[in-house]
């Protein structure tokens, strides 16, 4: 496992997914904005998780962000950011993953009728705070781990 290269990897992803949200913000698409503003904050997190552990195989981060906070994994001078993201993942995560893909099967609603402008615009304002988070807690743990290697 190269946690540094995993970390950079999945805050790309991030990144990359926030862009196609906000594109889909821009042509109205509501159910793929909501969707890929779910992808960004899942990559946000997991890019976080990636510095300390092996990244799980789950679009429920939000608990291993929970985990890495009890166990003490996550230095002090990041514990704030990473609490925010953790609220974050919780907020836009595996259940909105399920409903953008798969909508409310067993009511019969389709992902396009579930979501329409407000839903996505406070996604995508969660994914923006989470890619920020991630973006600010990838700089401070570089600068913690130069500082601890000094």
């Amino acid at each position: 496992m190269d946690s540094a290269r995993d970390a950079e990897y999945r805050l790309r992803l991030a990144q990359g997914f926030l862009t196609e949200a906000e594109e889909d913000l821009r042509l109205s698409r509501w159910r793929s904005c909501v969707d890929n503003s779910q992808l960004a904050v899942e990559n946000a997190a997991k890019s976080v998780i990636a510095r300390f552990s092996p990244i799980p195989r789950s679009h429920d981060v939000a608990a291993v962000l929970a985990e890495h906070l009890e166990q003490g994994l996550i230095p002090a001078a990041l514990r704030g950011n990473v609490e925010a993201l953790k609220d974050l993942s919780q907020e836009l995560g595996f259940e909105e993953h399920v409903r953008s893909d798969y909508g409310e099967e067993g009511r019969g609603i389709t992902p396009w009728e579930l979501f329409q402008e407000p839903e996505a615009r406070r996604a995508i304002e969660l994914a923006r705070r989470a890619v920020s988070l991630a973006e600010e807690i990838a700089h401070k743990a570089g600068e913690f781990l130069a500082a601890s290697v000094r």
